[in-house]
């Protein structure tokens, strides 16, 4: 895409100056302390940008996160409080109750395994019983848009049921209920953007004529400040949209037009069902097989706004709700300046280990593979790590693309998240931002980038890159470690050794070749480019 008018950035705020709104700033008395806010899911997609506008209105902020590391590394970090502990606990959930006036619940777990309407029923009850007795004030949860009456899918059904029971507890409870949220690195976003790019025909499974009525991201996050402010006798569900009502069909046309590809020809398929259907979604996009099937079976029904109950509640935003086509370009603007600001890729991978990588001293005794190379440079060490820290995405490995591009997709057909999934900005890189199959696991600005494995592997592997100083320049260092499990995991580091020696060889030229060509080439750039994303000579 080009520059235009249609390019539009989405903008950080819900469409009006961040926190002018009154009816979004924390209600105070006059001698009285902001109310505090306990935010579950504040790493996600919604939280992640929630967070920082209730920052804005006054609010002070608390978050309980599994890895206080993953909140330290965001940028409001410094400004909201930190309790270190899972949802599903009760200890840990009664410590970041502890005073607090409203609880966003904005965890799902729909990525976490078969069983996450259970894990999501546990944390719902948790929710309910200790606020109600930390006697908070408000519990806003953000579920799902669905018809009355019709059996629900598993995913659906599960967030209805989260809705019921904080709807059952002690405490009043808002239920914002969303369909399919438009905005830059939402999943459905993706899904929408991937099958439209890459598909110029698409066999369909029938459910693409159903009616949705999809919502952009700024207007979900208008209604979540303002229901803070909702009267506390008010305890019910609400469904909320944009003004669009379309076919999943007309939406993927819709983009097709912003985007300024041709239309596409989509014919309807009764023999694809949900199963055939997220394999399919997970090879053609980036979202994997565990996510998309949840979102596939979502729209097997029609989701439409059933009525306006939340206008009496929660007036319209200043300026109307954004419809479908604004949304795709706000989004696609954001995009197009690398500016996302929160993406469905930062969601937790089932699965995946979780322990940080041990400390070379706890290797003793344990059965571990490694694949350790390092080349000395006369690129300085800033240049290096400017390499480093774009890695992955639109850059590339730096070596083997083919045996990348080929690793990815075998993941991808085991039901992994593959190379597709990308990265969510390739300006910054900050702790548990996912980068293809990788997730950023630690980073020492300048110095080392430490990567944990997302793939299915049998065991547990991670990949660090690093640089060091030297009198002539600096020195360019990476490794591989892999703890195996069992005799299938010694067996697959043993059939990887031929494809280890090209890709890992490959990455240390290529990553000193880019410094060196890096740092002759920034003294003749102006100042403004200097930090534009490192791009890889083009490989033959």
């Amino acid at each position: 895409m080009s520059e235009s008018p249609d390019a539009t950035p989405e903008p950080l705020s819900t469409g009006m100056p961040l926190g002018s709104e009154s009816s979004l700033r924390a209600p105070r008395s006059e001698d009285g302390p902001a109310p505090w806010v306990l935010v579950l899911g504040a790493t996600g997609y919604i939280g992640g940008r929630l967070v920082p506008r209730l920052l804005a209105g006054g609010y002070r902020v608390r978050t309980l996160t599994r890895s206080s590391e993953r909140i330290a590394a965001l940028p409001w970090a410094n400004e909201v409080e930190v309790v270190e502990g899972d949802a599903a606990d009760p200890d840990a959930m009664d410590r970041a109750m502890d005073g607090v006036d409203i609880v966003y619940f904005l965890v799902h777990s729909m990525t976490g395994g078969h069983d996450y309407g259970r894990l999501d029923r546990t944390i719902a009850l948790n929710v309910g019983e200790n606020a109600a007795a930390h006697e908070v004030k408000r519990i806003i949860y953000l579920g799902g848009l669905h018809p009355d009456g019709d059996k629900l899918s598993s995913h659906l059904a599960s967030r209805k049921e989260v809705g019921d029971i904080l709807l059952a507890s002690a405490v009043p409870t808002i239920i914002l209920q969303a369909g399919v949220v438009i905005g830059s690195g939402s999943a459905s976003f993706e899904m929408i953007r991937h099958l439209t790019e890459v598909l110029p025909y698409m066999p369909a499974p029938k459910w693409v004529r159903n009616f949705i009525q999809p919502i952009a991201v700024r207007d979900v996050i208008y209604y979540l400040l303002a229901a803070a402010r909702v009267d506390d006798d008010v305890n019910r569900a609400f469904d909320i949209g944009g003004p669009d009502v379309m076919r999943y069909s007309e939406m993927m046309n819709g983009y097709a037009l912003e985007a300024g590809l041709p239309r596409r020809r989509i014919t309807a398929l009764p023999v694809l069902t949900p199963g055939l259907a997220s394999h399919w979604v997970g090879l053609v996009t980036p979202v994997p097989r565990r996510l998309a099937r949840p979102l596939v079976e979502s729209l097997l029904h029609t989701c439409v706004v059933k009525d306006d109950a939340i206008n009496h509640v929660i007036p319209p935003p200043p300026g109307g709700l954004a419809g479908y086509h604004d949304s795709l370009r706000l989004a696609l603007g954001r995009i197009e300046i690398d500016q996302v600001e929160t993406s469905w890729v930062d969601a937790r991978v089932s699965d995946a280990p979780s322990d940080p990588m041990p400390s070379d001293p706890e290797w003793a005794g344990r059965t571990v593979f490694k694949d350790a190379r390092r080349k000395s440079t006369t690129a300085d060490a800033e240049a290096v790590w400017r390499v480093i820290s774009q890695i992955g995405g639109a850059t590339g490995w730096y070596s083997a693309s083919v045996l990348w591009a080929s690793r990815g997709l075998i993941d991808r057909l085991a039901g992994g998240v593959g190379l597709k999934r990308g990265r969510r900005t390739q300006a910054k890189l900050t702790v548990g931002d996912a980068i293809d199959v990788w997730r950023v696991e630690h980073i020492e600005d300048g110095r080392l980038l430490r990567l944990r494995a997302e793939m299915r592997v049998p065991g547990s592997a991670w990949l660090e890159l690093g640089v060091n100083p030297t009198e002539n320049g600096s020195e360019y260092w990476q490794r591989a470690v892999f703890f195996p499990r069992g005799l299938t995991g010694r067996l697959y580091w043993l059939s990887m050794l031929p494809f280890h020696g090209l890709i890992f060889s490959g990455m240390v030229n290529r990553i000193v070749a880019v410094a060196e060509g890096d740092r002759v080439d920034e003294s003749s750039m102006p100042d403004s480019s200097r930090h534009q994303p490192v791009r890889p000579p083009r490989e033959h």
